[in-house]
């Protein structure tokens, strides 16, 4: 229980910064990064398709984010799910390194080509019909200074009870994961993300002007965004605990292959990343083909998807069946000739 309730501290804390940093980027340049980024959809694709491909989850949290305030496409989010590995991608680097190599490509290119025809087919209709109406929010008559020097010793001498909590909470975040109690055992990338962008928010958090504070941060993002996050991925993830782990899934593990093909696939809907290091073993020990991993690979997300719960359920279900889509599509061709 106390694992679950760390895991989700992490997830939801780091999304949430995560829109805390894209809300305050975008009211200081008045919106215009998201409008850049709007008309380059291959750009979107290459970004969503990087970050999921990065090692562990925070990419793949940084672009739910991103998508939950309309800045991306559905397209660009599946860009981002097919090319992420979640934690898989530790284990498979350390257990068969030339082979994760090769799968993390793969999944870059195919997360990329996934993105492209979703939007071709489905394009904004579709993301407009599972996402919610929360956007970002940018008022004509405000033009931020987001960082008035002249006003920081007045803004803490008369310190609102909104700015001191965000700013303690924020500074406990980061005392939480410098300390590593939550969070990765051992300090690597994935700490130093954590609390490199935990540093940003308490930042931007200790200097933006009340009204930024109040409207933009408190009222969108810790109202609107925080208690949603937290309770989706504690259910999910508590759900999980008691059912998956004591999931036996060398019952399910047949001698054909199309039918480890095909659990491979429903495996990965789960929105976890224990269930499938089964189909990482596995393959490391030449039990199953190539291509039950990279099915499994395509389908999976780890705990990426967790976050989404929280924004769209319509918009969970839908990126989850794409990615089933292309995985079993891609497995079965690949096992068709033998690989």
């Amino acid at each position: 229980m106390i694992s679950v309730i760390k895991q989700t501290l992490v997830i939801t804390g780091f999304v949430s910064l995560m829109m805390l940093v894209i809300e305050y980027v975008n009211v200081l340049s008045n919106g215009r990064w998201q409008e850049k980024l709007a008309d380059r959809p291959w750009g979107q694709y290459l970004l969503a398709a990087f970050l999921g491909a990065t090692p562990g989850c925070l990419g793949a949290f940084a672009v739910v984010a991103m998508y939950a305030h309309r800045r991306i496409s559905v397209g660009a989010v599946v860009a981002a799910m097919v090319a992420t590995s979640g934690d898989e991608s530790f284990v498979l680097f350390a257990m068969v390194p030339q082979t994760a190599l090769l799968l993390t490509g793969l999944l870059f290119a195919i997360g990329i080509a996934a993105g492209f025809l979703t939007d071709r087919l489905a394009g904004r209709r579709l993301t407009d019909h599972i996402s919610c109406q929360m956007d970002f929010r940018i008022h004509e008559q405000e033009r931020c200074g987001c960082f008035p020097p002249a006003q920081l010793a007045e803004q803490w001498k008369n310190c609102t009870p909104t700015r001191g909590v965000l700013a303690a909470t924020l500074l406990l975040f980061l005392l939480a994961i410098a300390t590593r109690q939550i969070g990765e055992p051992e300090w690597n990338w994935i700490q130093a993300t954590l609390a490199l962008t935990s540093a940003v928010a308490l930042f931007i958090v200790a200097t933006v002007p009340d009204h930024f504070l109040e409207e933009h941060l408190w009222k969108h993002v810790v109202r609107g965004h925080v208690p949603r996050i937290f309770l989706w991925t504690f259910g999910t993830l508590l759900v999980l605990h008691f059912a998956v782990d004591r999931w036996q899934m060398g019952d399910l593990i047949g001698r054909n292959p199309w039918l480890v093909l095909g659990v491979a696939g429903l495996v990965g809907l789960i929105p976890e990343s224990g269930p499938h290091l089964i189909f990482v073993t596995l393959f490391a020990r030449d039990l199953v083909p190539f291509s039950v991993l990279l099915t499994s690979s395509i389908v999976q997300d780890g705990h990426g998807m967790l976050p989404m719960l929280a924004h769209s359920r319509r918009a969970f279900v839908a990126i989850k069946l794409i990615n089933l889509l292309v995985g079993l599509s891609i497995g079965a061709l690949l096992m068709a000739v033998g690989q």
